[in-house]
């Protein structure tokens, strides 16, 4: 869609024309829940924010500023709901478990890109504690995140100290070696859209 026929449409979805603010919504949906389900990895969050992304932009449609493009202001919109549903969520994991990611030692001058890598740090570190099996990510998650020792999580799991420190180094392994292929593949991507 041309940007002159947007603006007619967004004009008119202002006006309270419902068929018009349709229009508009089935011509971002798809590229917007996409965007969202790339970002969170999940389709239920997605799908919940991509219907309060455009609830925000209708009820909101007379600040649009046309001199700027709506896909923008929508994505704009979107991502900041993303990353507000992100802060309420509370992560399950610390980021120390790869490599001691902080936060606070990076430049507050960039708090945007800061907090964009952080929520793909966090993704991909989910992503690679949910293919550990059960009982490796429990053990990391308990001696990373909750600081116990492994003899606290055997007794708590009932299993031998040398069986959790086994979880635990091949979680690590299976954790990084995961990782790195997530950052290979996104090196990949990243030169294929340079």
């Amino acid at each position: 869609m041309n940007r002159s026929a947007e603006r007619k449409l967004i004009e008119k979805a202002a006006a309270g024309d419902k068929s018009a603010a349709t229009k508009l919504i089935k011509a971002h949906q798809g590229s917007l829940y996409a965007y969202i389900l790339r970002m969170s990895g999940k389709p239920e969050m997605a799908e919940d924010i991509v219907q309060d992304a455009f609830v925000r932009v209708l009820m909101h449609l007379d600040r649009f500023d046309p001199r700027f493009r709506f896909s923008t202001w929508l994505f704009t919109i979107a991502k900041r709901l993303y990353l507000n549903a992100n802060q309420k969520l509370k992560p399950h994991y610390d980021t120390e478990i790869v490599g001691g990611w902080d936060a606070e030692a990076q430049s507050p001058s960039a708090p945007a890109i800061r907090a964009e890598v952080e929520t793909n740090a966090r993704g991909c570190i989910q992503k690679a504690l949910d293919s550990l099996s059960d009982e490796q990510r429990e053990v990391i998650l308990l001696f990373h995140q909750q600081n116990w020792s492994i003899s606290a999580i055997a007794r708590h799991l009932d299993m031998p100290e040398g069986t959790v420190k086994s979880h635990l180094h091949r979680g690590r392994q299976r954790m990084r070696r995961l990782i790195s292929e997530d950052q290979q593949q996104s090196d990949l991507v990243a030169e294929v859209w340079s």
